[in-house]
């Protein structure tokens, strides 16, 4: 028995300055109509000035391009998932390392990456650094990916009764990363290489760090009401909510919303258009703000073999 795999995926990408001097987040996202894949690449600068703002564009360039040059076969594409991702961060990684070599003012300039990749109802990923992967399902939110933070391993220690509470608030390290694209060896890589099974309903969020600003709780609130609206309409909440905060120090803003539907479900939509832009392109588009969303529907019905 061959049952076909009916899925829709609605995506929405959106990007905000928030309360900084530049924007230091770079994102693109790809989900070509019927083809039953789609993918993200997100990365989260640092470095100052202008080298954080670079540092994020070569790496967004730099595995956006590898992962597109698969894409006309995703069946191979599948079958070496793990090998292809980790390939494509190793050479954002070296692109990094050449321009801040050739660079005056760029040393130390690096970039997280978070790249998931979803084949029918199948979701990989890789990531380095603290960027969140997040998975909305039956009212519940989870982060997926791991944490390349001090602050991450400062909790296992804590966990562990290896270290105080009380010492853990006041470290002065905890906010540093523990693994980032910055030309050297790449300490931690997260690769999902065999697939996380996603089902209709499910609403995935890749995102920089600055979504954070409003707290895992508050975004799982946040999607129990808006989950029937939209991805445009949840990504336009959720940055709604942050701007509510008029936090002065608001980091910049990015990620992309995907929900996971059935065809059925796709006339309960707002109209989309079946593309793919960068976030650059919606800043040109939206000229009289710092913020623009994108909507992307990819239709797929296949035919599927299931083991047994």
């Amino acid at each position: 028995m061959r049952p076909s795999v009916d899925v829709v995926y609605d995506a929405s990408m959106v990007i905000d300055q928030g309360r900084r001097m530049r924007q230091e987040d770079a994102i693109v996202s790809d989900f070509p109509a019927g083809n039953g894949f789609g993918f993200i690449v997100l990365a989260d600068g640092m470095g100052g000035h202008a080298a954080g703002d670079m540092a994020s564009k070569i790496v967004v360039t730099e595995v956006f391009s590898k992962l597109k040059m698969q894409s006309g076969d995703p069946v191979d594409l599948e079958g070496r998932i793990g090998e292809i991702l980790c390939a494509a961060a190793r050479s954002a990684n070296d692109c990094v390392g050449q321009y801040s070599s050739q660079s005056p003012g760029s040393e130390g300039m690096g970039a997280t990456l978070l790249a998931p990749v979803l084949m029918e109802d199948r979701l990989y990923w890789i990531s380095v650094g603290d960027s969140p992967l997040y998975l909305f399902r039956d009212g519940g939110l989870q982060r997926l990916n791991e944490i390349h933070s001090v602050m991450s391993q400062i909790d296992y220690l804590v966990d562990s009764g290896m270290m105080a509470r009380e010492e853990a608030v006041n470290h002065p390290d905890q906010q540093c990363l523990t693994s980032v694209l910055i030309g050297r060896e790449i300490p931690q890589i997260d690769c999902r290489a065999v697939p996380v099974q996603l089902e209709h309903g499910d609403i995935l969020i890749a995102a920089s760090d600055g979504l954070q600003a409003l707290g895992d709780d508050r975004i799982e609130e946040l999607l129990r009401f808006t989950r029937q609206q939209s991805a445009a309409q949840i990504g336009e909440g959720l940055l709604r909510d942050i701007a509510r905060l008029d936090d002065p120090e608001q980091d910049n803003v990015s990620f992309c919303v995907v929900k996971l539907l059935k065809q059925t479900e796709m006339a309960k939509t707002d109209d989309a258009s079946e593309r793919a832009e960068t976030a650059d392109d919606l800043r040109r588009e939206t000229r009289h703000g710092r913020r623009g969303s994108v909507t992307i529907l990819a239709r797929v019905s296949r035919a599927r073999e299931v083991a047994g």
